[in-house]
């Protein structure tokens, strides 16, 4: 009687533990492998389709990624457009004319929901198109969890005042980064995604133009395409790496060393202050960068996910059911 209701009480256990894993209370990544097989092939496939078109895409939905987690976690608020009851996090100032990706994540959102309707959320395309992106352009893989529900809701302010500036200085930049839970060596590692993309020329006129510690050099080549004046040439582009800004690589810690950082806030990080000493292992090892990376990565995926009963799995990335 008693090894018969021990084995009831398994069967139980192992029940529930199925059911919260269903529900979305644990996260795993193989959460959609039974509701949605073919999730993982097809993000592969329009975030190839998405870098070949354009290899700056694979650095968009990273940044999209990172500007969606430190905004009340991985919950997919970042791609909610304006509605009557909010205003979304698209138009607060580190996102507003520079945002880009979200047309891809609704090309594969539409794919998803053919293959497995209102099953997969957003957030977790969002978290693996970022994986992909970054490996397609020679990065670390790193493991994604999945299992995440949607926000309902965004928030402008909170965009506004989690996001790292461009012109931040080591003191805040670390603050706002061990306020999400992150060490400042990791945050240090985080910033390395600069070694892909682009930044407009409203993020760092003042750098190329005001600061000192500069390369005269780079400096004069960067001011060709930002023109001193405000409003004029705010959008024009430059590599945040120069040196290669298509490939995941360490040139971005080898450009800081010289002095080669396009923001203020890339150059703090090597300017005689306590993660000096990172920048020059990063430099000289782009096998720990990767390493360190990827950890940093999937320990960012865990920033505060919805899990049920809380939010919903959103039939249009744009808009709540």
């Amino acid at each position: 009687m008693a090894l018969q209701e021990v084995g009831r009480l398994l069967g139980l256990f192992m029940f529930c533990s199925v059911l919260l894993a269903s529900n979305g209370q644990q996260l795993s990544p193989n959460f959609y492998s039974s509701s949605c097989p073919d999730l993982l092939s097809i993000v592969q496939s329009e975030m190839r389709r998405a870098v070949a078109a354009e290899s700056r895409m694979g650095a968009s939905i990273l940044r999209l990624f990172f500007h969606d987690c430190f905004v009340n976690g991985c919950d997919a608020s970042v791609l909610l457009d304006d509605t009557g009851m909010f205003i979304g996090e698209k138009n607060a100032i580190p996102n507003a004319g520079s945002l880009r990706g979200d047309q891809v994540i609704d090309g594969i959102k539409a794919r998803v929901e053919a293959a497995c309707a209102a099953t997969v959320s957003c957030a977790d395309i969002l978290a693996l198109a970022a994986r992909e992106g970054t490996t397609l352009l020679g990065g670390p893989s790193w493991t994604v969890q999945l299992g995440r529900r949607d926000a309902t809701t965004a928030s402008l302010n909170a965009a506004n005042t989690n996001l790292p500036p461009p012109n931040g200085t080591l003191d805040v930049l670390i603050s706002l980064f061990v306020s999400k839970g992150f060490s400042a060596r990791e945050m240090t590692t985080l910033s390395g995604a600069h070694t892909l993309g682009f930044s407009r020329c409203v993020n760092f006129r003042q750098h190329i133009y005001s600061d000192a510690d500069i390369d005269p050099a780079f400096a004069a080549q960067r001011r060709q395409g930002c023109p001193v004046a405000s409003g004029t040439g705010d959008d024009n582009l430059a590599p945040l790496d120069p040196t290669s800004p298509a490939e995941f690589d360490n040139a971005y810690y080898q450009n800081l060393m010289l002095r080669r950082g396009l923001l203020r806030s890339d150059q703090e990080l090597f300017n005689g202050g306590s993660q000096d000493s990172v920048v020059m292992t990063y430099s000289n090892n782009a096998a720990a960068f990767r390493v360190d990376f990827a950890a940093a990565m999937e320990k960012m995926g865990g920033m505060g996910p919805l899990t049920w009963p809380s939010g919903q799995i959103r039939l249009n990335c744009r808009r709540v059911n």
